[in-house]
């Protein structure tokens, strides 16, 4: 069995990924409803496939399906394939290697919101 990646609390996932924010319904994101929503489209605008999506969903559970996409979408300029980089991460989901924290974290300390505050 492998355990189950842990959900974020979406307020930190939105401030990691504020992109995604403009695909939520009236470009507002309120809730875990609403990400997987603004996900769905962004995964087709990605170039992702359903498939790849839903295996995703299935390994990651899909809340972090979802934070995935929008962690891509955040990093799309250096990504050359969303699909394979998103399968590659589901395959890593399924050995028990991936963990979303690193990659939200770095994201936050690209949008000069890490955990360490000055002044």
């Amino acid at each position: 069995t492998n355990e189950a990646l842990k959900v974020f609390p979406l307020g930190t996932v939105l401030r990691a990924c504020p992109e995604i924010s403009s695909y939520g319904p009236n470009g507002v994101i309120g809730n875990w409803r609403d990400l997987m929503t603004a996900a769905v489209t962004v995964r087709s605008m990605l170039g992702v496939s359903p498939s790849a999506y839903q295996e995703a969903c299935e390994a990651m559970g899909s809340e972090n399906a979802a934070v995935t996409i929008a962690c891509i979408l955040e990093r799309a300029g250096h990504i050359n394939s969303a699909g394979g980089y998103l399968r590659d991460l589901t395959s890593k989901t399924k050995r028990g290697v991936f963990s979303l924290g690193p990659v939200l974290m770095a994201l936050l300390r690209a949008h000069g919101q890490g955990d360490k505050r000055t002044g």
